[in-house]
């Protein structure tokens, strides 16, 4: 699925996919499918492309036309309440598997706020789907994010993961300390969140503090049994036995 990543980066990127699916925005989890999910939008390869091929939000614009943003802000009170409308429908149709038609939602968002960190991070999951994906361009695209929400907890903890599967690459400490970096400040941001937990986890696991790496896991678990990685636990099983005896 991700033949850019080794098995154990794998675990890394699903952890990504996990968190757009169990850690949506909370107006992804409240919405409805309403008829304004379906306004007439761009044509052409570019709609499919994640922030239509790299185009500027005036030439993004010009591609969608004046008279579908003049249907959008006739609907809606502003064009971020609109964003936040078409960015939780990418999310819909990311769950339900149609991710072409949910880049065409994220890409509308995008264009109506680009301060709307909810359509960087969904082009990030979708772009991790494909098998010819560069990290790179699904680094890209967090690091967009972040760079308008820089304390989004969702978005990095999807930054330490895509440094994890970059050390379990290349084997380089900066990658680990990067990862670390995120995580800490998805921690500091969200405690709640069970997958930056996990991101800790591994983190602690590649440094061998095994303990630290069990507390961590426990942690994630007991917010979300979801966020487990049978196969790391079985890894970290083989350093250190499981001190709460939960796992065998």
């Amino acid at each position: 699925m991700f033949s850019w990543l080794t098995s154990r980066a794998q675990r890394g990127a699903l952890l990504l996919l996990l968190g757009a699916a169990l850690g949506l925005p909370a107006h992804a989890q409240r919405a409805g499918k309403g008829s304004k999910g379906t306004p007439p939008v761009a044509t052409g390869p570019q709609r499919l492309q994640p922030l239509y091929g790299g185009l500027t939000p005036a030439q993004a614009q010009q591609l969608v036309g004046p008279a579908v943003l003049a249907d959008v802000d006739r609907s809606f009170p502003s064009r971020p309440e609109a964003s936040k409308f078409f960015s939780t429908k990418g999310y819909e149709y990311l769950q339900e598997n149609q991710p072409d038609t949910a880049i065409v939602r994220f890409n509308l968002a995008w264009l109506l706020d680009p301060k709307n960190p909810d359509p960087y991070r969904g082009l990030a999951v979708i772009l991790s789907q494909r098998p010819t994906t560069p990290p790179e361009a699904v680094q890209a695209l967090v690091l967009q994010g972040l760079a308008v929400a820089p304390n989004n907890p969702l978005l990095l903890t999807d930054a330490a993961n895509t440094a994890l599967g970059r050390y379990e690459q290349t084997k380089k400490k900066k990658e680990l300390l990067q990862a670390s970096d995120y995580t800490q400040r998805a921690l500091l941001a969200d405690s709640s969140n069970a997958n930056a937990w996990q991101a800790q986890a591994h983190i602690r696991y590649y440094q061998e503090n095994y303990a630290a790496a069990w507390q961590a896991l426990h942690k994630g678990q007991n917010l979300s049994l979801a966020s487990l990685d049978f196969q790391f636990i079985s890894e970290l099983i083989a350093k250190m036995p499981d001190p709460q005896g939960k796992f065998h």
